[in-house]
């Protein structure tokens, strides 16, 4: 499946703003960027309502579009590119990225909880994929993820290893383009604490939710367990309408 033009400029814009090359915090007219890349202006334009859409930009009525600098500021953890919404393949530190051991890897009938969460009938199956994620050496994340096996049917411990949002573009031809997230934070259990080096008395984040292939299909439903200094949440809202 062809990448969306409008996608591959607002990765790339991304990239260039995450590089600093508008010192200015300006971004060229969208006549300009049209000629540089190639490509229609209604694609520039698609792309820049992308990247409004998130907070990465905002259109200045009059002077033109703008680098948001609290983007900048929080970006460091968390980066988005490309096609697939994988979320924990996202985290940058430092220009580092994750490593991943996988602590379980099992075929387990589906909860109630799941079926539910995954569309799932009372006799389907889930591989309960257990991961820990490291960034620079330092435990970060404890994932638990729940993947029906119909969707996957070929999917190996090997595979989890690395992105499993790479594997299913590379073997299903498809993206995961939502989710359905929930965000909270809640004491520290014995598990968290020995896998995250916490304290007793240090909380942990929690990122819950639901992704989806490009179809529509539920493809994970997961739970990720973060250090508490990782668990940055920004937001953009707009009440005009823009």
């Amino acid at each position: 499946m062809l990448e969306a033009i409008y996608i591959k400029v607002q990765a790339d814009l991304k990239q260039k703003i995450y590089r600093g090359e508008f010192p200015s915090m300006k971004l060229p007219d969208e006549r300009t960027l049209a000629e540089q890349y190639h490509v229609s202006r209604s694609s520039i334009k698609r792309a820049l309502n992308v990247l409004a859409q998130q907070g990465v930009i905002f259109k200045k009525r009059g002077s033109g579009t703008f680098v948001n600098p609290l983007y900048l500021k929080n970006q460091d953890i968390f980066r988005y590119n490309g096609s697939n919404l994988g979320v924990t393949d996202s985290f940058r530190i430092h220009g580092e990225t994750p490593t991943i051991e996988v602590l379980d890897f099992q075929v387990l009938p589906a909860t109630k909880e799941q079926q539910l969460a995954l569309f799932l009938n009372e006799d389907d199956f889930v591989y309960w994929i257990k991961r820990l994620r490291r960034l620079a050496g330092k435990p970060f994340m404890i994932e638990n993820g729940y993947v029906p096996i119909r969707v996957l049917p070929s999917l190996t411990q090997k595979d989890v290893s690395g992105s499993v949002y790479e594997y299913v573009e590379r073997t299903k031809k498809r993206s995961v383009t939502k989710s359905f997230m929930t965000i909270m934070a809640e004491p520290s259990n014995n598990e968290d604490q020995t896998l995250l080096e916490l304290s007793p008395t240090e909380p942990v984040g929690i990122m819950e939710g639901i992704f989806f292939m490009d179809d529509g299909t539920p493809l994970e439903y997961t739970t990720m367990r973060l250090h508490y200094q990782y668990l940055h949440y920004s937001a953009f809202v707009s009440l005009d309408g823009e």
